[in-house]
């Protein structure tokens, strides 16, 4: 049988962590061992204790940090922990549907694909995101995903409409030989980045996608990320693998 590690960091998200860990815990895929790994980053709203009801599930595994040091740590943390065949991240926050999570894995499982991207303009259009209650944000974010999309296509020869997906589905072993650094939202960038100089080109699959703004916790720094995502597309575009 197959397995799968779905790789969850969980940083204060005390209003949508229950809901969304209760979804993962019941999901089945046919014929998919599921290996669940929570991280934890000591939340300082209530999070860690809704967490740690999941810590005696079979499925489980639950890593509880003393500190938060930001997403990328997390999901390094746990990918050291992963022993599935293939591997997921997932985060808590209920912007991505987890029954797209068969479509995603299924080249893969087939070995037609090594490495998959779940596309968040599934729906079309160019606006991921549309924040009602704020909409210049939003406008800033779309202007800056085309931005940034366009720089990663043209320093690695590829085109994607949607790089910085958090449904990054890849084989485990496409990460043999590989180190990773980044700890915040730049992990995205440098996971990215290694593994299509490694020559695992991903394919893209529409998903649903429901965009949160900063006012419902979305924790990207403006002004201070990008600057981050830069530095790892020049680091991590001609640094040795």
């Amino acid at each position: 049988m197959d397995s799968l590690s779905i790789i969850v960091p969980i940083y204060n998200e005390r209003g949508t962590v229950k809901e969304a860990l209760d979804a993962i815990v019941a999901k089945q895929i046919p014929n998919i061992r599921l290996e669940l790994i929570f991280i934890e980053s000591n939340s300082t709203d209530g999070t860690r204790d809704i967490v740690l009801t999941y810590e005696n599930h079979p499925r489980v595994k639950l890593i509880l940090e003393d500190k938060p040091r930001g997403k990328g740590y997390a999901v390094r943390t746990g990918l050291k922990v992963a022993t599935g065949d293939v591997i997921l991240i997932q985060d808590a926050d209920l912007e991505y549907d987890l029954a797209d999570y068969d479509a995603l894995i299924a080249p893969i499982i087939a070995g037609r694909q090594a490495f998959v991207l779940g596309s968040r303009h599934g729906e079309g259009g160019w606006a991921i995101r549309k924040f009602t209650d704020q909409p210049l944000r939003g406008l800033i974010l779309n202007l800056a995903h085309w931005t940034f999309t366009f720089m990663i296509n043209m320093s690695l020869g590829i085109w994607l409409k949607d790089p910085f997906t958090m449904y990054k589905v890849f084989r485990r072993d496409c990460l043999n030989g590989l180190t990773f650094e980044c700890n915040r939202f730049d992990f995205d960038w440098e996971l990215l980045i290694k593994l299509v100089r490694k020559g695992y080109k991903p394919i893209e699959l529409p998903i649903t996608y429901r965009s949160r703004s900063f006012a419902e916790g979305k924790k990207i720094r403006m002004w201070s990320d990008p600057v981050t995502w830069l530095k790892a597309l020049v680091k991590y575009r001609f640094q040795k693998l």
